[in-house]
């Protein structure tokens, strides 16, 4: 008995080896960025003879890091604790007025334009009023962080359950299912897509206010977060510190949005068109 070897399509063929190398230089490419931008900083500094209290040098930054870890981490700690909870609190404040602003258009009419308000307004003006009338510290950090946070989840999930085929909503009603029925098992499924792409938005916002939110509040002691840190090194002329800090802060932003988008894929990978693979 004879096994035979099934021969792919040279199309086939081709399209599998463009695929290998596209999932190789999605992480090749931008490492190789990242070298040559470290080796470019490094060869800066050490051409030109910059001080480290001007600009530090790669390796130098590194070795602050190092040295200061427990610190800056203990900082981070307190910075993300800031964020997730704005981040939570957005979401369902949110999706919430969302839902209601769906439901009913003259909420929609009376309350929106002051979100608006609320977005364009630059958080760190309405900081040093939150600092003044909150005396929790904890809760005006969060209130700070929750106002970036929340407006993006707002009109994007106000858009999405907005946007709904109305062909399937006309089907819903020949059905006769209620308001509350469309809502659950039509428009909130609809609007999914336009919710993650808002959450995704709002991940970076939320580690932002807290940031801006730890600058105008300026305390330091054991519940310090980053922002602290970074105002003291600068105070100091530890620009090393400076850095370290700001690699922490770049990094964590970059799992919160990597984390997202991974739950954004999770949740559409298998009927939404943004997540599904199709050939080219």
């Amino acid at each position: 008995m004879t096994v035979t070897t099934p021969v792919l399509d040279p199309e086939e063929a081709k399209r599998l080896r463009d695929a290998r190398i596209e999932r190789v230089a999605k992480w090749l490419l931008p490492a190789l960025v990242l070298v040559l931008l470290l080796v470019g900083w490094d060869r800066l500094v050490v051409w030109n003879e910059i001080p480290k209290y001007q600009l530090p040098g790669p390796l130098v930054v590194w070795e602050q890091l190092v040295k200061d870890w427990r610190m800056l981490f203990e900082a981070l700690l307190v910075t993300l604790q800031i964020t997730l909870m704005a981040l939570a609190v957005a979401v369902i404040g949110g999706v919430g007025l969302a839902v209601l602003f769906n439901q009913s258009r003259f909420a929609e009419m009376s309350f929106y334009p002051y979100a608006v308000i609320l977005q364009v307004t630059p958080v760190v003006s309405i900081a040093p009023l939150i600092f003044i009338y909150v005396e929790n510290r904890t809760v005006g950090l969060l209130l700070c962080a929750w106002i970036v946070a929340f407006f993006p989840i707002l009109a994007n999930t106000t858009l999405g359950l907005n946007s709904t085929d109305h062909n399937l909503r006309d089907l819903f009603r020949i059905y006769g299912a209620s308001r509350w029925q469309r809502l659950r098992y039509l428009q909130l499924p609809s609007a999914l897509p336009y919710f993650l792409g808002g959450l995704r938005i709002a991940g970076g916002l939320s580690l932002i206010g807290a940031i801006v939110a730890e600058y105008v509040a300026g305390t330091g002691g054991i519940g310090s977060g980053l922002a602290f840190r970074i105002l003291e090194a600068s105070y100091r002329l530890n620009i090393p510190r400076m850095f370290a800090a700001l690699l922490l802060i770049a990094v964590s932003g970059v799992i919160i949005f990597a984390g997202l988008s991974f739950l954004s894929h999770m949740l559409l990978r298998k009927w939404h068109e943004s997540a599904l693979k199709r050939e080219t």
